[in-house]
């Protein structure tokens, strides 16, 4: 369900007959109150017995819009409902509002636009707008994330100057402003939504929508009263009870939580299967998978093949959960039957998901089940570059694809940890040395060498004042071909030597890496008995822990006249062993 309150119940002299308002009233408070189904199945009713009534139409349609089902089915069904009621109702302008809704919400913004402006004329008098259309065109405009939220104030400050003692044109104004100007509409919104309460201190929506404007403020005390104000002075208001829920629940207060669900529920004329759901959640959030998962499955077998694709979300996370509980402590048995159970559930969801549906998180998810139930390395790749893909700000990609590289580090599948920064080096803005040091590490103990080589080569270019590449060059060369050594292994060892020299103390574990190698190098195969000493004396003086060995080397070069042949020089000790782990830089 939406967390997202709708602006209702104008006044309703104006909206039908006294004969059938109290009926109406009735239906746009269980929707106003978020019980979208209480005001389905009201409307239905109504609509039974008044099929052509335009209010009626209008009302349903927009009772469909809030359901819990998937945006996609939502707008099926309106849709259904006002294509009928053009016909049935002569093209009411309502109605046409209606149709303009879901056109808008349907990314079909000109034709929106064309129903919205007919409505507008075919119900304008001297006085100008019908303030009443005007407010379902707001209604429509606010709903919509990308519409012109500057026209729907225009009409509700419009509107609210014909109908000034409507608390519920207020409020949607209030929450246009917010629409139009994010940051800069609050002081507007606020009045707006203060003049509501102010013509009816009853008036949940009001003191929710200022609740959420606190929420967004991270002014969580003045959030909680306000919500708390809404019940005492509308203990029937649903809404409250849901967004307290929420409060408690991400505070981890699940006792006060459980309290405010059960409060929501109560609250409520017709019970949903999405409480069920909510019950769901709050056991997983309790860490309780056993609950979880038993409410879950007994929702999912009620709702048959109109089980919603979180219902399984929920049951393959808490199968998943429940597998590595029962994995560390001990129990291999119980964890294999429930991650098999996670895979079941996770390949139901995705067999049943829309673009609607699924996030980020159903990739993240299916790749650790697929790590437990022996998916293969590519599908669980697969699944991070996917889910990484739904994300729209750069940010959450980022921090997607870093827990990709983190569970493929972790499991020492290196050359896919390094395919996933190379994707994350591809969006990201400003890529940092971590990044580029992170690829190199990843190619080097992935085997591959020759990338790792060209990696270590970046960081050098784009890090020159940094040790970082010129090590890792020289690492890599080393590994790479030994008989390509003049060509690669001893030009990185130049270049290495020369940069720690700046700072023998600093990064004297590179100096004696490089001059040790460079050392054998001159002697061993370049047959450069004067090279070969400069190197050892520069070794000799930089490690005196090893000076007897090191000079015991330069004494037998210094007393031969020139180099012996391989079997009789001296052979300088190999250089350093590859490492298991590196510093970060």
């Amino acid at each position: 369900m939406k967390r997202s309150i709708l602006a209702l119940l104008l006044p309703l002299s104006i909206w039908m007959p006294s004969a059938s308002a109290q009926t109406l009233d009735e239906g746009k408070h269980h929707l106003h109150a978020m019980r979208p189904a209480s005001a389905v199945a009201h409307f239905e009713k109504m609509l039974a017995a008044a099929p052509n009534n335009p209010e009626v139409i209008y009302w349903l349609g927009q009772a469909h819009l809030e359901t819990d089902e998937s945006p996609s089915v939502r707008l099926e069904q309106a849709r259904k409902i006002y294509a009928a009621g053009l016909t049935a109702t002569g093209e009411a302008p309502l109605v046409k509002v209606g149709m303009g809704h879901v056109e808008l919400l349907s990314n079909q913004p000109d034709q929106a636009r064309q129903l919205f402006d007919a409505a507008l004329v075919a119900s304008r008098d001297r006085k100008g707008d019908n303030p009443l259309i005007a407010y379902a065109i707001g209604r429509a405009l606010h709903d919509a994330d990308k519409a012109d939220h500057a026209w729907g104030v225009r009409l509700l400050e419009d509107a609210t100057t014909k109908s000034p003692k409507s608390p519920e044109m207020w409020v949607l104004l209030g929450n246009l402003h917010r629409k139009a100007n994010p940051g800069e509409g609050g002081n507007q919104a606020y009045i707006s939504y203060s003049k509501a309460i102010e013509l009816d201190s009853t008036h949940g929506a009001a003191y929710l929508r200022r609740s959420r404007m606190a929420e967004k403020a991270q002014d969580y005390e003045l959030q909680k009263t306000l919500l708390d104000k809404a019940v005492v002075k509308n203990p029937g208001y649903s809404a409250a009870y849901y967004d307290l829920y929420y409060y408690y629940l991400y505070r981890l207060k699940l006792t006060e939580a459980e309290e405010q669900l059960n409060k929501y529920i109560a609250s409520k004329p017709v019970k949903e299967q999405q409480d069920e759901f909510l019950y769901a959640q709050l056991c997983w959030k309790k860490a309780d998978y056993d609950c979880a998962i038993k409410k879950t499955e007994k929702l999912i077998e009620e709702m048959g093949a109109k089980a919603k694709p979180k219902a399984f979300r929920l049951l393959a996370d808490a199968y998943y959960q429940r597998g590595l509980v029962a994995a560390k402590r001990g129990d291999n048995g119980g964890a294999l039957g429930d991650f098999a159970s996670a895979k079941k559930s996770s390949d139901a969801f995705f067999a049943r998901k829309t673009a609607d549906d699924y996030i980020s998180f159903d990739h993240k998810l299916r790749a650790d089940i697929l790590s437990k139930t022996g998916g293969d390395k590519e599908e669980i790749y697969n699944n991070y570059i996917t889910g990484a893909a739904l994300d729209t700000v750069i940010t959450s990609k980022i921090e997607f694809l870093k827990q990709g590289q983190t569970y493929f580090k972790e499991n020492k599948i290196r050359d896919k940890e390094a395919a996933i920064i190379e994707q994350i080096l591809a969006i990201k803005p400003k890529p940092s040395i971590n990044d580029y040091f992170d690829l190199t590490l990843a190619y080097y103990f992935g085997g591959r060498n020759d990338k790792s080589r060209e990696a270590a080569q970046t960081l050098i270019q784009k890090y020159p004042q940094q040790v970082y590449g010129y090590e890792w060059s020289f690492n890599n060369a080393m590994a790479i071909d030994t008989v390509r050594k003049d060509s690669i292994a001893v030009p990185d060892a130049l270049r290495l030597n020369e940069f720690s020299a700046t700072d023998t103390v600093k990064f004297r574990k590179q100096y004696i890496s490089s001059v040790r190698y460079l050392a054998a190098y001159y002697i061993n195969d370049a047959r450069d008995r004067d090279q070969a000493l400069v190197y050892f004396r520069k070794w000799l003086v930089i490690d005196p822990a090893n000076a007897p060995t090191i000079q015991g080397y330069i004494d037998q070069i210094e007393k031969s006249a020139a180099p012996a042949p391989r079997s009789g020089t001296p052979t300088a000790p190999g250089t350093p062993p590859v490492r298991n782990e590196a510093r970060k830089p």
